[in-house]
């Protein structure tokens, strides 16, 4: 299993954020081929105080091959495309191994 992890910092405009993520972003995410889970975590502190970042996603693929397929797909270009035009400026994404599964 591998998943590509989106983090958030605090977006400038929080509320703007949250309609556009809820309501158009997350739903063209659930259509990429593929896709196995789609996890959303808000962060609300840290052990020091407060948290560096705002939001994290994370997208659950079988394999490396399944998630560079869902990239590449029409969905996955879709998806993209709507990121980098309201989150571009506060997001970084990174791919990874899930070496122990919970779920």
């Amino acid at each position: 299993m591998v998943k590509l992890v989106a983090i958030y910092t605090t977006p400038e405009d929080v509320q703007a954020f949250e309609n556009h993520y809820r309501e158009i972003h997350a739903p063209l995410v659930r259509k990429m081929p593929g896709l196995k889970k789609l996890e959303v975590s808000q962060f609300f502190g840290a052990p020091q105080g407060d948290a560096r970042y705002y939001m994290m996603a994370e997208m659950y693929f079988a394999d490396k091959d399944a998630l560079f397929a869902a990239l590449k797909s029409a969905e996955g270009k879709d998806a993209g495309k709507d990121l980098m035009g309201f989150a571009g400026k506060c997001v970084h994404m990174m791919f990874s191994d899930v070496t122990e599964e919970n779920f």
